[in-house]
């Protein structure tokens, strides 16, 4: 099953040197997720060939412009193509006022049902779930309130082996016990184990998205043992008295966050202004946690 993550933008506070404000889309089996929805995100949909209209759930993490002002654009742009189809929001409580105080001096009607969801920064929660996915906020150490958010994978059912079930006979009704882990006896008495019988299914998969944050223990419980992390490293680590004032994060404690949580692999983004080169982010990243990579506007990562 697919599960990929877009860069769409990977700049922090403005754009600059061709790098756009904060937002990712995250496609797992088809079904897309948006990710923060900085100044330009719908055009930059439009360039990576995304149909904005197949997005059906948006996550904000918190109202910063440059994680949010491109959001009325897109929800206005969605309209104006026709959608019908009912759009969620997920984002801190005020962010239903922005929305509706801008379509209410803007006489707009939208053609299609708008839900807005409010997260809170207190504590994690489950805030969406489907057959095969949950999606959990958790609150990140911002100037303003901020949530992180995690897409797991939810288990699997095993597959039918059907080369041995066809082998002894099973009836194909009986098939869907097995699956649930049901052995199987059959006429002459043989027991066969359903782990015999069945293809274990691929391990879940994880995905953490930590947007704007000082470095702090308070949501590394929530982002554990995670396939893919981004992490904001907005500053090189001999700026750290600017990340702390400003509540951000350096490449360095990035590289140090994915080592303590035991992460797979490590995406850095939010860049400062002040980085036309990125490569010394990286490089002062993978020096604590060398499995990393620049969150690069325009690629895909796997999870």
């Amino acid at each position: 099953m697919r599960f990929e993550v877009l860069i769409l933008g990977s700049s922090s506070a403005t754009p600059i040197y061709g790098r756009h404000p904060t937002a990712q889309l995250i496609n797992i089996n088809e079904q897309l997720y948006l990710l923060d929805c900085g100044e330009g995100t719908q055009v930059q949909l439009i360039k990576y060939g995304i149909r904005s209209n197949r997005i059906k759930h948006i996550f904000i993490s918190h109202l910063h412009g440059d994680h949010y002002l491109g959001l009325i654009g897109l929800i206005s742009s969605m309209h104006l193509v026709g959608r019908r189809d009912e759009l969620h929001v997920y984002g801190p409580p005020a962010l239903k006022e922005i929305i509706e105080l801008h379509f209410l001096h803007s006489q707009t009607v939208l053609r299609y049902p708008l839900h807005i969801h409010p997260t809170q920064d207190r504590s994690s929660e489950l805030i969406f779930e489907s057959e095969n996915l949950a999606v959990r906020s958790f609150p990140l150490d911002h100037r303003i309130a901020c949530t992180g958010f995690r897409f797991d994978e939810k288990k699997r059912m095993p597959a039918i082996n059907r080369e041995k079930t066809d082998a002894i006979g099973i009836p194909t009704d009986y098939l869907p016990l097995i699956k649930r882990g049901n052995d199987y006896t059959a006429a002459d008495g043989t027991v066969y184990r359903w782990q015999d019988l069945t293809i274990a299914p691929p391990v879940p998969r994880s995905y953490a998205y930590c947007s704007d944050t000082i470095m702090t223990v308070r949501y590394q419980p929530f982002i554990q043992q995670v396939d893919l992390l981004y992490h904001e490293a907005t500053f090189l680590h001999e700026m750290l008295d600017r990340a702390t004032e400003t509540f951000h994060t350096t490449a360095r404690q990035a590289g140090q966050i994915a080592t303590e949580v035991h992460a797979k692999k490590l995406l850095i983004g939010h860049y400062s202004a002040r980085y036309k080169d990125l490569k010394p982010l990286l490089e002062e990243s993978k020096s604590i946690f060398p499995n990393c990579d620049l969150a690069l506007e325009g690629n895909w990562y796997r999870v």
